[in-house]
């Protein structure tokens, strides 16, 4: 399993945590993602690495920023 850390802009709240959580855990081979709102930090578990493309589309459709 491999770990990546990414930096999203723009969340405020546990509803904006939700929002990311929920749109990255629905790519293909995610298995958790933990979202810290105070720092801007998500780090995903997956079965292997994600594009960031892919990673950046999902954080859009949940209404914010990849860093």
């Amino acid at each position: 399993m491999a770990t990546q850390t990414y930096t999203v802009s723009g969340m405020t709240c546990g509803h904006c945590a939700s929002s990311v959580r929920e749109e990255i855990g629905t790519l293909p081979g995610v298995q958790d993602v933990r979202v810290d709102v105070a720092s801007g930090r998500v780090e995903v578990d997956a079965d292997g690495p994600l594009a960031t493309d892919a990673v950046r589309a999902a954080v859009d459709e949940a209404g914010y920023e990849l860093v």
